[in-house]
Formats: structure tokens, C-alpha cells, sequence
């Protein structure tokens, strides 16, 4: 397994509608497997193949359970190629952020409850029904094989306002990576 370059706003990888995989083989699996190991690097709780620069419709999420302390209890990966929402139920409002636009967070108006069907890494076809923080999770890494990212939820002013706040953020570490390049 590797860990994969995350892709940042505004690669125009992250605007592309992804392509269905045709078969799921070894090279489909390795993918799915430096994937999950990047997701878990970076760390994350769902990563979409374009944010690594590929171009297929393949998603990976763990929404990781924690204790009282912070300490992992319980981990839940799913692994999602193909992916459609095929139902939707109810609302909820979520602050998102994304691997992709680091430091960047937004509340977010999604379904609260979906049902998802996809193949899993081996191939075989499934449903899941999920509700809540799976629910928002999946409609963000599904949104991201559709070419859409999270700020496209917000209203015009809120979107622009992160977009600044992601350059002041991208600029503020040009700055230190050159402090510490001069030192």
C-alpha cells in the first residue's frame, strides 16, 4: 500500500465528473487500498478517488467511533465503487470540511438519511442505508465523483468568504515554508 498525493482546490481534477469502473481487479483494489491508507494518513473520514487524480467513481469512508478519552473503539470502512444515491429522506445540518480545501470548514444542508448502492471491493453489489454523519459523509464523497465540492452547498457570499479564507490560509504557510527555507 502507499499514501497518495491529496489533490487541493482549485485542481480542475476536482470539477470533473468521474467515470464508472467497468471491472473491479487487482489494480481497482490496490486503489481502493492506498486510498484507505492515505484517508487514514491524512487523517480523514472519506476520500474520493479525484482527490487523489483519479478520475473514477470510487469512494472510501470510515467514520472512526471515539470514547470519552479519544481513543478509537470502533472502525467502520466502507468501500464504495459505482456509488447512487437512490433515496433521500429528511435534512440536516452538518459542518463539512474536506481534505482537498484544508483548514476550511462550512455548515453544510444535506439529507439526513440516504440509501446508497454500490459495488464493494471485491465487486459485489450492496445497499446501505445511512443516517447522519455516514449520511453527510456519503453525499460529500459522492458529490466529489460528481465534480462537486462542498462549497457549492454554501450561498454565494458564504462560498466566497471561505474561498478567501482558504488563499489566506494557502499564503500564510508559502510564508512559513519560506521562513524555514531562509533559516
Amino acid at each position: 500500500m502507499a499514501i497518495l498525493d491529496i489533490v487541493f482546490f482549485p485542481d480542475p481534477v476536482l470539477q470533473k465528473v468521474c467515470e464508472p469502473v467497468d471491472e473491479v481487479d487487482d489494480s481497482i483494489r490496490q486503489l481502493v487500498d492506498d486510498m484507505v491508507e492515505t484517508m487514514y494518513d491524512a487523517p480523514g473520514i472519506g476520500l474520493a478517488a479525484p482527490q487523489v487524480g483519479v478520475t473514477k467513481r470510487i469512494t472510501v469512508i470510515d467514520i472512526q467511533r471515539s470514547d470519552e478519552e479519544g481513543e478509537e473503539v470502533q472502525s467502520d470502512l466502507h468501500v464504495f465503487i459505482n456509488p447512487e444515491i437512490i433515496e433521500r429522506e429528511g435534512q440536516i445540518t452538518w459542518e463539512e470540511g474536506c481534505l482537498s480545501i484544508p483548514g476550511v470548514y462550512e455548515k453544510v444542508k444535506r439529507a439526513e438519511r440516504v440509501v446508497v448502492r454500490a459495488l464493494d471491493r471485491d465487486g459485489e453489489p450492496f445497499e446501505i442505508e445511512a443516517e447522519e454523519l455516514l449520511a453527510v459523509a456519503l453525499q460529500h464523497e459522492i458529490d466529489h465523483l460528481d465534480g462537486v465540492l462542498f462549497l457549492e452547498h454554501l450561498s454565494h457570499l458564504k462560498r466566497r468568504l471561505a474561498i478567501k479564507k482558504y488563499k489566506k490560509l494557502l499564503a500564510k504557510a508559502a510564508e512559513e515554508d519560506e521562513d524555514e527555507d531562509a533559516q
